[in-house]
């Protein structure tokens, strides 16, 4: 994916306070270029729609992930018009302060933005509003999320998910709609023969995949080099590298058992460690809008690894729940007090798996979901709680804000999806921009 690029399209009319407004837009830009890579601008406010073609044909074949749109004055709606014509990036629209009140309306920009905004609904293109000045730190904060969800946005209209054998027997919420989801966020789907995997990465030679177990050591306690499941997981972790690099993949979703067992002889969930681990997000059972969700989790939260696991007990008590998986969980959860030990399979009793609880911290607990009537996303905030590890294998308990019995009925009741995506972060307010960038409904409970 290529590095995170925005257009700022400052817009202005003669007959307002210009030499006012260009101080606003100087500052806008000094604030843009210092957060952002590539910002594409004019060199001054653009004060016709014929000036604002001539800019916009400047960005043809350029990849930008979201468009800043300043009413430093009022303009009409012509302006924004124009902008639809060229490109389909969501908008920020963006008004500033009055520079003085009393006499003369010097800019009249907050009617700009109303006016714009005005013109994006009627045209159904996603956009957001944000007021105040380019030196005010909440205007930045609202500023910054705005444009790192449209840049998520962007990178989910890229996101190719690498799936790998078909989801197991009566596990429905792993599979999707692949027109439907492509339609909607933009994600396609590349589909990977598990047992021809299988069957070829045991035929790589040794100096290919003794790699993948060099990188293991540097964080998993007690790796055994000599385990024959430790060989069988470098093997199938280098072939998937390769595919990776191949097919330009950020997220896998890998049918887990029972062919790792019975035709492979080792457990995935190390493979699924690793790959998250290293950025490329991995859930199991095939969970492909499992694996979406941790992609999402993991782009907003700057990088941190995600975790994915079913909700399986609740302490009344602590008013916390725990999240549990049989052993995937990047290397990097593990709680401090003892490191990302490595195990064997609980239920298999075969290797290797992660076997650790994870670290205490805020978290954000997220799903997108699908319903008869159409995605849904699911947004909680908790703690995770320094506490013995629950369960063998991976696992987490987490302190809700909410009524802990209240909340798990209602979700319950509601359906969701067994698997529940977890971050380090707080993230919840970017979620809620981003169901509404995408126009899906957001259910909330912080």
């Amino acid at each position: 994916m290529q590095t995170p690029s925005i257009v700022y399209i400052p817009i202005g009319r003669k007959t307002f306070d210009l030499e006012a407004g260009e101080q606003y837009r100087k500052q806008s830009s000094e604030w843009l270029r210092s957060k952002y890579h590539t910002v594409y601008e004019p060199e001054e406010i653009l004060t016709s729609v014929e000036d604002l073609e001539q800019f916009l044909e400047t960005l043809t074949n350029k990849n930008i992930d979201s468009i800043i749109y300043q009413s430093v004055t009022f303009a009409d709606g012509e302006f924004i018009a124009k902008v639809l014509q060229y490109r389909n990036e969501p908008v920020v629209v963006w008004s500033v302060r009055e520079p003085s009140v009393g006499g003369r309306l010097r800019l009249n920009s907050l009617t700009g933005g109303n006016s714009t905004s005005n013109v994006l609904m009627h045209h159904r293109h996603p956009f957001t509003f944000v007021l105040g000045n380019p030196d005010e730190e909440q205007l930045q904060k609202q500023l910054s999320r705005q444009i790192r969800v449209n840049i998520l946005v962007n990178k989910l209209k890229q996101l190719k998910i690498g799936v790998i054998g078909e989801h197991p027997p009566g596990f429905f919420f792993s599979d999707t709609d692949e027109e439907l989801l492509h339609q909607k966020l933009g994600v396609t789907v590349q589909k990977m023969d598990l047992l021809k995997a299988f069957q070829e990465c045991v035929e790589l030679p040794e100096e290919e995949w003794a790699g993948a177990i060099d990188r293991a050591e540097q964080q998993v306690i007690g790796l055994n080099r000599s385990d024959e499941t430790v060989k069988k997981f470098a093997q199938f972790s280098t072939y998937v590298k390769k595919y990776i690099e191949q097919e330009d993949i950020a997220a896998l979703a890998v049918r887990c058992w029972p062919e790792f067992f019975n035709e492979l002889g080792a457990a995935a969930c190390s493979t699924l460690s690793q790959f998250t681990e290293d950025g490329v997000v991995s859930s199991c059972e095939s969970d492909i809008h499992g694996a979406v969700s941790m992609f999402i989790l993991q782009e907003l939260s700057g990088g941190n690894a995600p975790y994915l696991g079913d909700l399986v007990h609740v302490n009344e008590p602590n008013n916390s729940v725990v999240f549990w998986h049989c052993g995937a969980g990047a290397y990097s959860l593990a709680s401090p007090s003892t490191g990302a030990q490595s195990g064997v399979h609980p239920n298999r009793k075969m290797g290797f798996t992660m076997d650790f609880g994870l670290k205490a911290g805020e978290v954000t607990i997220f799903r997108l979901g699908y319903t008869p009537d159409g995605y849904r996303l699911l947004v909680m905030k908790g703690e995770a709680l320094d506490v013995p590890q629950p369960f063998s294998g991976t696992s987490v308990e987490v302190r809700l804000n909410g009524n802990v019995s209240e909340t798990v009925s209602t979700l319950m009741e509601s359906g969701y999806e067994p698997h529940f995506a977890v971050v380090y972060a707080d993230v919840a307010d970017d979620l809620l921009q981003l169901g509404k960038q995408l126009n899906i409904p957001t259910e909330v409970y912080v």
